[in-house]
């Protein structure tokens, strides 16, 4: 006896994917999963590879296995308890200032960043100088000698200097002996906004440019055994959590970080938000997709059924189908990221040191894992129900419809799916407001969408409206499920693609804003009390009439109310690093017209009274009436506070934190500050540091100039990932359109069949498609603003105000759109014959 010869599941499962491919029903699915991997695993492969690098040369970065940096000279028994371990020390002094040519040379100067060394240093990398400039150079272990300096190639052309010539520092003149080609300490691959001059440690005093109220950093490098250098970080970290030291951080491998690595962090933030909106975007492109391709496949299961075909084999063959789609989507995308992340280290170029480590596995396992969870969470719980498609279904074609997926098995994915993406997402903060903000909008665009069906339907009176509204409108009421559906999945969309554009012309816009016209480009500090009055008298021979001018005082807030103050005291990280420095104060006799009050009052000439800027008293828990104590060079302050002031600190004016309302502090040490758009004259700066050698003059242009250029390439390496989320949103569009389309065909069909003019039709679908897309924009760019704002306060701090014409302009790009997706997905609808058209909607 002959028994009917069954096909294995992974026969099955081969014999429909291949089909299924070549009809082009997994055509979405695929594209979205791969564009979802390929922009997570981008940024991925991009961080992973930043992460290895710092990994690698932190040893170098830092100078040695661990560092004390203190903004006073460091006590000496950090030194003791390193050699008392058996380490090697290295003290290094930092501070930027003016270097200048000799008169015979021109006179030029040009703001430095001086860092003075002793024998042994480094104690961990590698001092690379050279001859000539464009010399490769070669090691060394030598450090310069007393009377000569070491400096980056680009100050000789700046002050039009050559080897061997002098360059002045203050009061000494030292010989150009060598050009710095590699420091170790500096960086790795960040740029310094300053060219480095390197001396002996023993010139010095001979400068004269460290002065009491000068701001210095002192670094002492330790290095040897690591777990002597741990029981000395420990030791450390102990007295600097005592208090009995001030100022003073403790960096290691683990702690420490290059200051350019910030403006990396925020350009990561910025890819991972980018990547993220793509994957949201690319999850309900996958969902609408599988439920698309599970509708087109229930009459095959039906068959299947008839033929003998159990559930479980269905079931077993189509999670086998979507696996296999998954992995090979999975893959694509994973070369697609590898590739696109090297445009990111081109476009970074100058941010990162284009010699970075080869990348780990691990975002090449994240994305394969990714895109798994991603069908399986959205794409698996619509084509399972295919297993539970009866066999009468061959007769009855009102049987075995898709049902919403259960709770439980949608629920467990989409955690699984939004766990993941928190992970990728680096930030907390920037994960729960994308994801949740997301999930969140979800919802409310479901509750909305389903308010506005029933508000359509009841406020369209059929018997004066043009019959076009008539039939679009119940075109719309009759499946309010799927309107539903669609308006939500659109807005999602629309929300991603609106909050992209703000994103992109606010917050960016907000990160360069450019400076008033009129804005001080020079600030000139270190300025000594014997020279205030010549000083202020240079500018105005030199025709500067507006200046700021404010004493500098160096001060440490050690109480509050009485009460001692540590950063232990703190939770917040700006909180502990401002109790734990000097910072800067100075005294006025009236307000500074570009301060605004906004608590208290500020009284000019009040003894015993201290105004606060409102964001460090935030930082701080400070408030009106507290009193506090600054130690200033050692003499005690007491004052209590009487107003908090909010400053723009982007006004390119002297600002500071505290400000007391007296005219002088008395014994206390204080350098001068001027802030002052400079005179369009030739030999304006050189003229001015010849007559104040030790003054600092920063030319805030170059500086300014220099950072819009990093902010630049991050803002290309966002907006080519941008392209990513772009298309992806467009997927996402078009999906939600077609997602109707066989249920438009019948219900055309039936139309055309009694007597309805094709130009009828045409007017009822894009009235349906115009109305959805304009209620779905006007929700996407509502909640847009609302997310918008949550990021820019709460993950880029940013002060961001989104323009009232936001929903209007939504609105009307979700009509555009929505008219542009309908045409392209459904333009055969209307064109197919009557008789097919019949036939279709009998099947």
């Amino acid at each position: 006896m002959n028994t009917l010869h069954r096909p294995s599941i992974w026969a099955l499962s081969w014999r429909s994917l291949w089909r299924d491919l070549r009809a082009g029903d997994l055509r979405l699915l695929i594209v979205a999963v791969a564009l979802a991997v390929a922009a997570l695993t981008a940024v991925g492969f991009f961080a992973d590879r930043i992460k290895g690098g710092l990994q690698r040369d932190a040893r170098q970065l830092l100078g040695g296995d661990a560092v004390v940096s203190s903004d006073n000279p460091p006590a000496a028994a950090f030194q003791q308890k390193a050699r008392a371990l058996g380490l090697s020390t290295a003290e290094t002094v930092g501070f930027p200032t003016m270097g200048r040519a000799t008169d015979a040379q021109g006179g030029a100067s040009k703001l430095v960043a001086l860092k003075a060394v002793p024998p042994g240093y480094p104690l961990r990398g590698q001092l690379t100088v050279g001859q000539q400039p464009g010399d490769a150079g070669r090691t060394t272990r030598e450090i310069p000698a007393p009377g000569e300096a070491w400096v980056d190639a680009p100050l000789l052309d700046a002050l039009n200097l050559k080897m061997g010539d002098a360059l002045l520092l203050g009061d000494a003149s030292l010989r150009i002996a060598r050009l710095i080609v590699n420091e170790p300490d500096r960086g790795a691959g960040f740029m310094n906004f300053a060219p480095r001059v390197m001396i002996n440690a023993r010139d010095v005093a001979a400068t004269g440019l460290v002065q009491p109220a000068s701001r210095v950093t002192y670094r002492v490098a330790v290095a040897g055994d690591d777990r002597r250098v741990r029981e000395f970080v420990a030791w450390a970290t102990e007295q600097v959590k005592r208090g009995e030291v001030r100022g003073v951080r403790v960096e290691s491998l683990e702690s420490g970080r290059p200051e350019m690595r910030q403006t990396l962090d925020r350009a990561e933030k910025f890819l991972n938000l980018v990547a993220l909106l793509a994957a949201l975007l690319s999850a309900v492109a996958v969902a609408l997709a599988a439920r698309g391709f599970a509708a087109g496949h229930l009459d095959d299961c039906a068959m299947l059924r008839v033929l003998g075909q159990s559930q479980r084999t269905i079931a077993l063959s189509y999670t086998l189908e979507f696996a296999l789609v998954g992995l090979a989507a999975s893959l694509l995308g994973v070369a697609i990221g590898f590739g696109v992340h090297h445009v990111f280290v081109v476009l970074l170029a100058g941010l990162v040191d284009s010699a970075l480590p080869a990348p780990s596995l691990w975002p090449a396992a994240f994305g394969l894992g990714i895109g798994l969870t991603l069908l399986v969470a959205f794409g698996l719980p619509p084509v399972l129900q295919l297993a539970k498609v009866p066999p009468l279904r061959v007769i009855r074609r009102d049987l075995g419809g898709l049902k919403p997926a259960s709770l439980a098995v949608l629920g467990l994915g989409v955690a699984g799916f939004a766990a993941l993406l928190l992970a990728v997402s680096s930030d907390l903060t920037l994960g729960l407001i994308a994801v949740g903000g997301f999930a969140g909008a979800v919802a409310l665009f479901a509750a909305l969408s389903w308010l506005a069906v029933k508000l359509l339907r009841a406020s369209v009176n059929e018997a004066t409206a043009p019959r076009w509204l008539v039939l679009a409108t119940r075109q719309i009421a009759a499946r309010p499920g799927y309107t539903v559906v669609q308006v939500s999945a659109l807005a999602v969309g629309l929300l991603a693609l609106v909050l992209l554009v703000l994103l992109r012309t606010d917050l960016v816009a907000s990160w360069r804003r450019t400076t008033p016209p009129d804005a001080s480009n020079r600030f000139v500090i270190n300025v000594m009390p014997e020279q205030a009055d010549a000083f202020q008298k240079a500018l105005r021979e030199a025709g500067v009439r507006k200046y700021d001018w404010y004493p500098m005082i160096r001060g440490r807030l050690v109480a509050v109310n009485g009460r001692a103050v540590t950063p232990d005291d703190f939770t917040e990280d700006r909180a502990k690093r401002l109790v734990d420095r000097e910072f800067n104060l100075s005294n006025a006799a009236t307000r500074p017209a570009h301060n605004e009050v906004v608590a208290g009052r500020w009284t000019d000439g009040e003894a015993g009274a201290v105004s606060v800027e409102e964001g460090i008293a935030k930082t701080l828990n400070l408030k009106l009436g507290d009193s506090l104590r600054f130690d200033i060079g050692g003499v005690p302050t007491d004052a209590r506070i009487t107003s908090l002031r909010k400053v723009d600190w982007g006004s390119m004016r002297a600002n500071f934190f505290v400000m007391y309302p007296v005219a002088t502090l008395a014994d206390v040490p204080a350098t001068y500050m001027a802030s002052f758009r400079a005179p369009e004259m030739a030999g304006f700066d050189n003229r001015l540091v010849r007559a104040f050698p030790n003054i600092t003059s920063v030319d805030m242009s170059s500086t300014i100039n220099q950072v819009q250029r990093v902010l630049d390439q991050v803002i290309r390496a966002v907006e080519f990932l941008f392209g990513f989320a772009l298309l992806a949103g467009l997927i996402v569009l078009f999906a939600a359109v077609t997602a109707t389309r066989e249920e438009r065909a019948r219900e055309f069909a039936i139309m055309r069949a009694v007597g309805a003019r094709a130009s009828l039709l045409r007017q009822v679908q894009r009235a349906e498609l115009a109305g959805v897309g304009l209620l779905a924009g006007f929700l996407a760019s509502t909640v847009a603003v609302g997310v918008g704002w949550a990021l820019a306060h709460y993950v880029f701090e940013f002060e961001w105000t989104a323009t009232p014409l936001v929903p209007l302009l939504g609105s009307l790009a979700g009509a555009l759109l929505a008219l542009a997706a309908g045409w392209w997905g459904l333009r055969d609808v209307l064109r197919r014959p009557v008789v097919e058209t019949l036939r279709r909607a009998a099947e």
